[in-house]
């Protein structure tokens, strides 16, 4: 850090000494601060510090004080420290720091934590980390959450204060000065609604969040390519998450679960309601599908992968298949042997509605894969065998 420091100081100053001499042209463009920033960062994590950077001196070893800006000590002099570089300069820094990285600087001062902790530089890190499974209704949760929490510590204040009543207005210890004979200033509090307190919150594992898992149950063979959704909670030490699933009145939960087998939820909508089906009328064979399942009507939903087939009656063979011209539209499982109960399903596309019974469940509503990214992720949790 010291020499990446040194290295925007470096430049910093020759870039004012340009600029005196050539008043009101703008030297430093965003992109090449942008750039050198980049170059600098690299250097910096591999140890390769271009020696001419080696000739300039602080003036001050790079502790917690010397970064202070000399306006906030009051200090005189020509001493050059962090804050003392332009807005843009030191926002180029910080956008290459680390979560963790930012974390430590803003732990120097008062004006570093103001800027470190900014939801401007937390929002990258939290798409960067969180963006592929925290979804809005999870940010609504998290809502719901601070509510919860703040009328818990309301609540917990009214107690204290009906308990000491009689201490109202007595302050024993407001004589108390500081060395400097000054009264002793509160550091200021970060909001509990920032973005810092929601990627802190996630990193340590105090708040679960809603999203979906592929496989549930470490790949339990009946719920072989399904996605089910689950509170989840991360666990830093070991980059995985432990799910809770509630199929049925109980909790379920399952533990080192990995990035790769979790999910935003495709439709914004309660697990327990139907989703309307909007695609029936196109679905052709070979079409990859989502189709919604429940052991029985007490269960959620959970989403199942699924490739339109052929109809019995068609013989499949280029422009001679109507299949997409008939009512009836068969789906099939692949993942289960030919000879399994679950290995297809036929629906009618004109009068779907949830179908089936107690012994062979419910199928729901369905949605059609568009993308090739969501068809191959199913792809590549095939089972390796089939399952009976």
């Amino acid at each position: 850090m010291l020499y990446f420091i040194i290295s925007f100081v470096s430049f910093v100053l020759l870039s004012k000494s340009f600029t005196s001499k050539e008043r009101g042209t703008k030297l430093v463009s965003t992109g090449f601060l942008r750039n050198l920033s980049n170059f600098l960062v690299s250097r910096l994590r591999t140890g390769n510090i271009p020696s001419s950077f080696s000739h300039f001196s602080l003036g001050m070893p790079l502790r917690k004080k010397s970064l202070v800006s000399k306006v906030e000590n009051g200090e005189k002099g020509d001493k050059v420290c962090l804050l003392d570089l332009p807005d843009l300069p030191l926002e180029c820094i910080l956008e290459h720091l680390s979560p963790s990285e930012l974390t430590n600087v803003a732990a120097v001062c008062t004006s570093l934590r103001g800027r470190c902790l900014s939801d401007y530089l937390w929002e990258k890190h939290m798409e960067r980390k969180w963006g592929n499974v925290f979804s809005d209704a999870a940010y609504r949760q998290w809502k719901v959450h601070l509510a919860s929490r703040d009328r818990l510590k309301i609540s917990n204040q009214h107690k204290q204060k009906g308990m000491f009543d009689f201490l109202h207005g007595f302050h024993p210890f407001l004589w108390i000065k500081s060395k400097s004979g000054k009264a002793r200033q509160s550091r200021t509090s970060l909001p509990d609604d920032s973005v810092f307190a929601l990627y802190l919150s996630l990193e340590s594992g105090k708040f679960w969040f809603p999203a979906q898992v592929y496989n549930r149950e470490n790949g339990h063979a009946g719920f072989m390519l399904s996605c089910y959704d689950a509170q989840l909670c991360y666990d830093s030490r070991t980059d995985t998450f432990q799910a809770r699933y509630s199929p049925h009145g109980r909790w379920t939960t399952e533990e080192n679960i990995q990035w790769d087998r979790l999910r935003v939820p495709p439709i914004d909508s309660s697990p327990n309601v139907l989703h309307t089906s909007d695609c029936l009328d196109d679905l052709r064979p070979g079409d990859h599908v989502e189709i919604q399942w429940r052991r029985n009507k007490e269960f959620p939903y959970g989403w199942w992968y699924s490739v339109v087939g052929h109809l019995e009656t068609c013989q499949g063979i280029g422009n001679h298949c109507h299949c997409h011209n008939n009512d009836m539209v068969i789906l099939e499982f692949t993942q289960y042997s030919a000879g399994s109960r679950w290995r297809q399903v036929v629906i009618n596309r004109k009068h779907h509605r949830e179908q089936g019974n107690e012994i062979e469940g419910f199928y729901g509503g369905i949605r059609k894969l568009q993308s090739k990214e969501e068809i191959t992720r199913w792809k590549n949790l095939w089972p390796t065998k089939t399952v009976e």
